[in-house]
């Protein structure tokens, strides 16, 4: 966790006025037909590696599709996600842009888990949660500053983006526990 920051709450009933939820109760669709709106999804801060990502603005705009098949729904939400934080290599600010296209469905009479979505529980699709794990699962292994960053001296702290590497070097400590080894004299 870094210092200065408010520890982050866990998603989940803390975060209520974050969540996004969609009533599908409130869309008339036949089989075959689709409805598609416009939506804005609150997306939660995400914590990695103790650190935290913040989506920028919390609230994103979103299009939301519904089609009806014969045997269920299929739901569709395409949004775009700019999620801050700090870089993991030298601890600047980082800046991550995603742009997803998600896609669940949910049968009318399911006889597996596979024919369910986990974001929809009594027709009310909770679209945080469902834009949340999207985002999670498409960042990168890292989040840096830039793909060329050097990150951090490990002798001094210093960040290797700002300086010359050839020009930032350090004495080469010997360490004391060696010491006795240089003694050493091996015969050949």
């Amino acid at each position: 966790m870094t210092p200065g920051r408010p520890p982050l709450q866990p998603y989940g009933r803390a975060n209520l006025s974050r969540m996004t939820v969609f009533d599908l109760r409130n869309i008339r669709v036949r089989s075959g037909e689709e409805h598609r709106e416009a939506v804005e999804v609150a997306i939660s801060p995400i914590e990695l590696g103790g650190e935290r990502y913040v989506a920028v603005p919390e609230k994103v705009p979103a299009e939301l599709s519904v089609t009806r098949a014969s045997t269920g729904i299929v739901l569709g939400l395409q949004l775009s996600v700019r999620l801050h934080g700090p870089c993991v290599r030298c601890l600047t600010d980082a800046v991550v842009d995603e742009s997803m296209r998600l896609s669940e469905y949910q049968a009318t009479r399911p006889d597996t888990d596979q024919l369910t979505t986990p974001y929809l529980t009594d027709d009310r699709l909770d679209l945080s949660a469902w834009a949340r794990d999207a985002l999670i699962l498409a960042l990168p292994d890292k989040i840096l500053c830039r793909a060329d960053c050097a990150g951090l001296c490990p002798i001094c702290g210093e960040s290797l983006n700002d300086t010359d590497s050839a020009a930032h070097e350090h004495e080469q400590a010997s360490d004391p526990r060696w010491a006795k080894l240089s003694e050493l004299k091996l015969e050949e």
